[in-house]
């Protein structure tokens, strides 16, 4: 395990100071990012994804999360936004850095989908769920408890992320996303790398 950077207080390195750290402002994507996505219904298929992030580490172990998807690299496109709201759970060390701890996101609170594309919506409507609205753009819906299976979600299922978190010169850094496309929706599919960090707004 390595260390890297030796700037001042920017560098936590316990878990405390880690949580402590991390609830001072909001964390943002530097730019937009590309990650694979594999295709929930079981077809295999996996696609490049395109995401900016925007993360909120609250008192009580609460976490706010807001994850924009567009249609296109820069940006330009946005297609629907996603709002995840609930509880982390902070565990051991991770062996991916000194200072890296697993930390798993629990959407016990609230998994807000907005579309922001008539065709998302459209997307979102070829299958309808009980209990839902059709889908319309800038209409947000929260699906928490709900079958979604476009997102492989069951009835009941009340879903959560195993990642990771690792602070670094003042920059925070989750998960890289396997290459597969697998989500961290599972203990044993926890990532084992890092993606590109956050900045603190």
């Amino acid at each position: 395990m390595t260390t890297i950077g030796t700037t001042e207080g920017q560098n936590p390195r316990t878990l405390d100071d880690i949580k402590s750290f991390v609830q001072k402002g909001e964390w943002v994507s530097i730019a937009p990012e590309l990650r694979p996505f594999e295709d929930r219904t079981g077809t295999g298929t996996v696609a490049p994804f395109y995401v900016s992030r925007i993360f909120k580490y609250l008192s009580n172990d609460r976490f706010e999360g807001t994850i924009i998807s567009y249609g296109d690299p820069f940006g330009k496109m946005p297609l629907v936004k996603f709002v995840f709201k609930g509880h982390t759970h902070w565990g051991k060390e991770h062996p991916i850095a000194t200072g890296a701890f697993e930390i798993d996101y629990i959407l016990d609170e609230a998994f807000e989908v907005t579309p922001l594309h008539e065709a998302f919506a459209a997307n979102l409507n070829s299958v309808p769920v009980n209990g839902l609205n059709p889908w319309k753009a800038m209409v947000m819906q929260d699906i928490k408890g709900k079958a979604f299976p476009l997102f492989g979600i069951v009835e009941g299922q009340i879903v959560g992320d195993y990642d990771l978190i690792y602070i670094l010169d003042g920059m925070l850094f989750m998960g890289s996303k396997h290459v597969d496309g697998r989500g961290f929706d599972k203990p044993e599919n926890r990532p084992t790398n890092l993606q590109i960090p956050l900045v603190r707004k």
